[in-house]
């Protein structure tokens, strides 16, 4: 028979994933602040030393918990037909995905550089701006705007959600279809549907 520490110390099935969805639970309940790969190893059961030997370090993980969101985003985004579409996959996303959306709009939290990282935050914002090139622009500066002002919509409507901010505002009604009217008042029918 082993004891409890032998077992807490024995080798992991899947580290690495089991340390992922450890480090979304306690960003979702606590926020970013609270991950440490200390805790992490204690909630996974293994040494203290076996999370860094996949991440290195705390920044090593949020850049994992980064590269992971941006590619989740960019296959919800890529599902959708238009702009408007485009808009309420985003609020979505934060809503299905919460300790996502709060690392991956923080690059004080990961490593900005790393491989994976860009590439999947390259395909999400292609299908962002795939959104955007429907819409009629007579410049490209005007586009360039528009896309922002696109961003800006979603990612306030998402970021007020998360926070509470719009619960009296959206009340018993559903906020994608909240977002969708708002999306249609913003930018008109050629927004979508």
């Amino acid at each position: 028979m082993t004891s409890d520490r032998a077992d807490r110390t024995y080798h992991h099935g899947d580290l690495r994933r089991a340390a992922l969805t450890a480090a979304l639970d306690v960003i979702r309940t606590e926020g970013p602040a609270a991950l440490s790969l200390r805790d992490l190893a204690r909630r996974a059961g293994v040494s203290h030393a076996a999370p860094a030997h996949h991440f290195k370090d705390r920044a090593g993980l949020l850049t994992a918990v980064a590269a992971e969101g941006y590619t989740l985003f960019a296959d919800a985004l890529a599902e959708a037909p238009d702009l408007r579409e485009r808009g309420v996959r985003y609020v979505r996303f934060a809503a299905e995905h919460p300790a996502h959306f709060q690392v991956m709009f923080r690059p004080d939290l990961y490593r900005t550089d790393d491989p994976h990282l860009l590439a999947a935050k390259d395909r999400a914002t292609a299908e962002l701006r795939a959104g955007v090139s429907a819409l009629p622009a007579p410049t490209p500066e005007d586009a360039r705007l528009t896309g922002i002002a696109a961003w800006s919509l979603a990612h306030g409507f998402a970021t007020l959600l998360l926070s509470g901010n719009l619960d009296a505002a959206v009340g018993d009604t559903d906020a994608e279809a909240v977002f969708r009217r708002v999306a249609e008042l913003a930018f008109g029918r050629g927004a979508g549907g």
